[in-house]
């Protein structure tokens, strides 16, 4: 009978080991580079800009599309 009860314990006792490993205090990150730091926001900065005017280039191209499509039908009706 000892011998079950200590069988049920174990994967309570490993479930608990788990989840201490999993919760211990990680090291602080090193300290960034002030210069790479730089060049990483300014190119984040220019990949927004350049999804920006795609993405305008994309709604341009809808509403011509629109336009041609539909908005000429409502015209003539």
């Amino acid at each position: 009978m000892n011998a079950n009860k200590i069988l049920k314990l174990i994967p309570a006792v490993l479930a608990c080991s788990v989840f201490g490993m999993a919760s211990a205090k990680l090291p602080a990150p090193p300290p960034a580079d002030p210069a790479k730091a730089a060049a990483a926001k300014e190119k984040k900065a220019a990949a927004a800009k350049k999804d920006s005017e795609d993405l305008a280039k994309s709604q341009d191209r809808a509403v011509e599309h629109y336009k041609r499509t539909k908005g000429v039908m409502a015209v003539k009706k």
